[in-house]
């Protein structure tokens, strides 16, 4: 909730443009849909406000001397303490390139010049309701001492509980591998047309292993606007090779391998290219591991070798 928005139900609007008829334009349309309207004419100022007094949305000029728009908004997107107000870009600049840009820089939506009332109104209070929404989600989850991430349709980190951001302070060594690792999940989501099969996986590190738990199927239509709730929960390493030969020496050294990878989550195709076996081979020893173990299933495989280990 912004500063000036706590004292009224009113939401506050920013509206950066070096055109004055524009402002006055967007002023007097806002004001009159009743938002609270702040103005200015540069991206430098743009800044400085949007830091003041935490405006509910900003109205971006995408072309402005000194900074441009773009510039601006990557700034804003930088801040901690800006980088969730919604940007809608308003632009001359109708090719591709331009409305591509938009969007890379954290924009959630664009309007062309000259502009048209009703269809900027019309996304002011979509994008509004949108931002709200997202704000009372967080402040629920956050009341809950729960390790939740929310992360957007590539796998951005967009915001985490401090459940969360304690987890991942203290076992993460590699931030920047950890968030390479979830745009990759992302993308394996995406690439997969039976999503269930990609609902979890699992994030090593030296000390525990994080189980991520996607706890709403991933959408490939409409989703431009969603984030995607993960849980993290933790649980002690995977066995290694060595400790699952220790506790289940019937498996051979090569069963041993597949069974260490089938605990941290891979896949057949993926445990055959890391041992660089074919996928045909890796089933042939799954099939080995299920009847020496004496168990139906991958799950119980991994569930059977995790008791041993940590039991005995």
């Amino acid at each position: 909730m912004s500063s000036l928005s706590a004292t009224s139900e009113q939401a506050v609007i920013l509206i950066v443009d070096d055109v004055p008829e524009n402002l006055g334009l967007l002023h007097e349309s806002l004001d009159r849909a009743g938002y609270r309207v702040l103005v200015t004419t540069d991206g430098v100022s743009a800044i400085e406000i949007a830091h003041r007094c935490l405006p509910d949305m900003i109205l971006l000029d995408g072309n402005m001397p000194h900074m441009d728009g773009f510039e601006s908004c990557t700034q804003l997107k930088a801040s901690p303490i800006t980088q969730f107000i919604p940007v809608i870009f308003m632009t001359g600049l109708s090719e591709t390139e331009h409305i591509v840009k938009g969007f890379q820089v954290g924009g959630v939506d664009y309007v062309t010049k000259p502009l048209n009332i009703e269809e900027v109104l019309a996304r002011v209070k979509t994008h509004l309701a949108h931002a709200k929404l997202l704000q009372q989600q967080k402040q629920v989850i956050d009341a809950t001492d729960v390790a939740i991430l929310a992360l957007d349709v590539q796998g951005k980190i967009a915001w985490q509980t401090p459940k969360a951001k304690a987890l991942l302070t203290q076992y993460l060594l590699e931030p920047t591998g950890f968030e390479a690792g979830l745009k990759q999940w992302f993308l394996e989501i995406q690439q997969d047309k039976d999503d269930r099969k990609r609902m979890s996986c699992i994030y090593s590190t030296p000390q525990k292993q994080l189980q991520l738990t996607l706890l709403m199927p991933y959408q490939t239509q409409n989703n431009s606007f969603k984030n995607y709730l993960v849980q993290i929960k933790v649980s002690n390493p995977a066995p290694s090779v060595v400790d699952i030969l220790k506790y289940c020496p019937q498996l051979t050294q090569r069963e041993a391998e597949v069974s260490h990878w089938l605990i941290l989550g891979k896949t057949n195709k993926d445990i055959a290219e890391i041992l660089e076996l074919s996928p045909r081979t890796v089933n042939k020893h799954l099939e080995h591991i299920f009847e020496k173990l004496c168990v139906e299933n991958r799950t119980a495989a991994v569930a059977y070798i995790n008791s041993l280990v940590q039991n005995i």
